[in-house]
């Protein structure tokens, strides 16, 4: 049973260029019934699009927007985000579609009903749901080689869609300014122990035409940090987990 007040999550909203779906993306967040408080904290990552404009002209309450000068990627806009987040737990929404905020709740039950601290959104994907053959088995060789470096049975490890206690990524300090950062998070929670917990999310990829901006480089640089966290000293005691 979920119990309504007893968390308050930090939805972090990473944006580079998205001026065209920004605004639909922060509608549908707010339009989600969240057995919990919710704040949205926006950062612009150097856009030149007209992203800032957007921002600008949505006036909410629960959503507070932050500016980068320049892009620094997608792991520095999170590590930002965190720094002005005052929830207790916070999970990652892209401004692209991609996924569906009305997945969230899905998140955060499992939280509320004390089986889990951290959540993983998995993505089944489907002939409707993946741009490119390449990219899903990209997605899966990346799982893979993180469930044999680290012995644990994860189905999605580049999933956009993780939940987990602010406090913890605080802790973890993950340094990836790209896309690099999914790795790293997960890399640094499976070396100190933590096993995410999986539910099932829906995801509708976008192709290179509609701005998809992971490529393979992304790919080679997940598999070298996942063997590089593997090697370090595992960590305990860590909050949150």
């Amino acid at each position: 049973m979920w119990e309504a007040g007893v968390l308050k999550l930090s939805i972090l909203v990473p944006v580079y260029n998205e001026a065209a779906r920004l605004h639909t993306v922060l509608k549908q967040a707010l339009d989600v019934e969240y057995p919990c408080e919710v704040e949205i904290v926006v950062v612009d990552d150097g856009s030149t699009d007209g992203t800032a404009d957007v921002l600008r002209g949505f006036d909410h309450p629960a959503v507070r927007a932050v500016t980068h000068p320049k892009n620094r990627g997608k792991g520095a806009a999170i590590r930002t985000a965190v720094a002005e987040a005052t929830g207790d737990s916070m999970v990652i929404l892209d401004a692209d579609l991609e996924y569906d905020p009305n997945d969230i709740p899905r998140l955060v039950e499992p939280v509320l009903a004390g089986r889990a601290s951290v959540v993983y959104g998995n993505r089944t994907f489907g002939s409707h749901s993946a741009y490119s053959f390449w990219y899903v088995m990209g997605n899966k060789g990346v799982t893979l080689a993180a469930n044999m470096l680290f012995n644990c049975y994860l189905s999605d490890l580049e999933t956009g869609f993780k939940l987990l206690p602010v406090e913890l990524y605080r802790t973890l300090d993950v340094r990836s300014k790209g896309f690099g950062m999914e790795a790293e998070l997960t890399g640094k929670l499976l070396r100190a122990g933590v096993r995410p917990y999986e539910v099932p999310i829906t995801y509708a990829a976008r192709s290179r035409a509609d701005g998809k901006k992971i490529t393979w480089r992304d790919g080679v640089q997940a598999l070298w940090i996942l063997s590089r966290e593997r090697v370090r000293r595992r960590r305990t005691g860590l909050p949150g987990a």
